[in-house]
Formats: structure tokens, C-alpha cells, sequence
């Protein structure tokens, strides 16, 4: 026992200014940067010119959030207007990639003119 205190105690200690990766100052650092009250930010619902700056989500604001209406689920064509599980926002309307042949498995995706479209595939089984 007596032999682990001195080994321990002769330990040199870090210095004060070093930065050690649990200090208190780096765990509360990276606290306030996870507050999003320590950031600002510009409310789309009063400034909906924000939405349409480089590097936002959409030129649309629904619900304080900057959105694209031409290919958002939860706000298909308007604010709110949400598209079924099942279903995917394509130029504003839901439709189901799965058997439209305008938009076969993805959005913009036409089958060839005669074919159709199954399981989300242009002429599957023919």
C-alpha cells in the first residue's frame, strides 16, 4: 500500500493550462454548443426571404421550418399536406412509386410508352 502512494504521488502532475479532454471547461463547452439557445437563428415565419438563401433546406417556410413543398412528405403542394406511408412527394402531388408510370420507384422515372409499372420496376414480369 505504502509502495502504490509514493509511485502515485510521484507521478508529475499535468500543468494548469493544459487543456485535458474531461476538464470541466471542455465538458461545459461542449454543452453550450449543443444549446440551441447559445446559436442564432432567423425564424422563417418572419423573414421568409430566408428560406430562399444558398444552403437552406427549401424555398418554402411551413411551420417556422424552411421546406421544399415540390418534394417534402409531411408538406406535399402546401404547408401540411402530408403524403401516405406508402407514398412519396413528387412535384408537389403524393403518388405511389410503386405503380405510377410516371414515377416508377423514384420520382421522374417514366416507363417506356406500352410498359407499365409493378413493385416500383417498369415492366416487371413481362
Amino acid at each position: 500500500m505504502a509502495f502504490a502512494i509514493s509511485v502515485y504521488s510521484n507521478e508529475t502532475p499535468l500543468p494548469e493550462s493544459e487543456d485535458h479532454p474531461y476538464s470541466n471547461n471542455n465538458i461545459l463547452r461542449r454543452f453550450l454548443a449543443d444549446d440551441p439557445r447559445t446559436t442564432a437563428t432567423v425564424a422563417c415565419d418572419k423573414y421568409p426571404r430566408v428560406c430562399r438563401a444558398k444552403g437552406s433546406s427549401g424555398p418554402n417556410c411551413c411551420k417556422k421550418k424552411c421546406v421544399d413543398v415540390s418534394t417534402d412528405k409531411l408538406n406535399c403542394g402546401k404547408c401540411g399536406s402530408k403524403c401516405n406511408y406508402s407514398q412519396m412527394c413528387c412535384q408537389g402531388k403524393c403518388v405511389n412509386t410503386s405503380v405510377n408510370a410516371k414515377h416508377c420507384g423514384r420520382c421522374n422515372n417514366s416507363c417506356k410508352k406500352g410498359s407499365s409499372c409493378a413493385y416500383g420496376m417498369c415492366s416487371y414480369a413481362n
